[in-house]
């Protein structure tokens, strides 16, 4: 099996990939990774992952990375697997409210690769079988932070957590009939912009342990 692992960041999966260059537990599974550092944003990484596509078509794209949690009573650090995601500031904000694509009659709601408005992972049997807890994600290019926005993302679409890149992949993988992967570990809590509570650097280390279990039990 080929996988492809996709990070904004090179920090991100840093822990991954130096137990990548140490171990040989996957010269005995039949599993070889390339690693993809996109940069940050949904541009980059849709152009990104698109001209890596030009060249080479994994069996398995897995994205890793943090994220912003929404519920403040689940501890940051968890890592979840993202069940659904979604372009979520991608519209118009007039006379106090948001408008999408979809309510402003600019795409259909299950116009390929949508159903019902967002990036659904049909991938139920692999999301199953990472153990993890899952959840909904939403992809913003503005960081939320005004409490009108928070509620109206929770309400919409049941969001659980925040990346700046996540339905780029599904968007791309979902085109191309890639399978995928998102893995989101949550740092901080959306509205927080105090970075002194923020758990970065343990949302990376429980990010990576996952992440190394799961590609050592493909």
């Amino acid at each position: 099996m080929h996988c492809l692992l996709v990070a904004a960041t090179a920090g991100e999966i840093a822990p991954f990939t130096d137990h990548l260059s140490q171990t040989s537990k996957l010269d005995h599974i039949e599993l070889d990774v390339d690693i993809l550092v996109t940069g940050v944003g949904v541009m980059a990484t849709t152009y990104a992952l698109t001209r890596y596509l030009q060249y080479k078509r994994p069996d398995l794209v897995i994205q890793a990375g943090v994220g912003g949690l929404f519920d403040r009573s689940l501890p940051l650090g968890t890592v979840f697997a993202v069940k659904q995601d979604v372009m979520a500031d991608l519209g118009v904000a007039e006379k106090g409210s948001f408008q999408t694509m979809t309510d402003l009659g600019w795409m259909h709601p299950n116009e390929a690769p949508f159903k019902r408005s967002v990036l659904v992972n049909p991938a139920s049997t692999l999301l199953r079988r990472v153990r993890l807890p899952k959840i909904n994600a939403i992809t913003v290019n503005e960081i939320s932070t005004k409490k009108d926005r928070i509620a109206y993302y929770q309400e919409r679409y049941k969001a659980g957590i925040e990346s700046m890149e996540g339905a780029a992949l599904h968007y791309v993988c979902l085109q191309e009939n890639i399978g995928f992967l998102q893995l989101r570990a949550a740092s901080n809590y959306i509205g927080d912009r105090n970075k002194k509570n923020w758990r970065l650097a343990t949302a990376i280390g429980h990010l990576n342990a996952k992440l190394i279990q799961l590609l050592e039990n493909l």
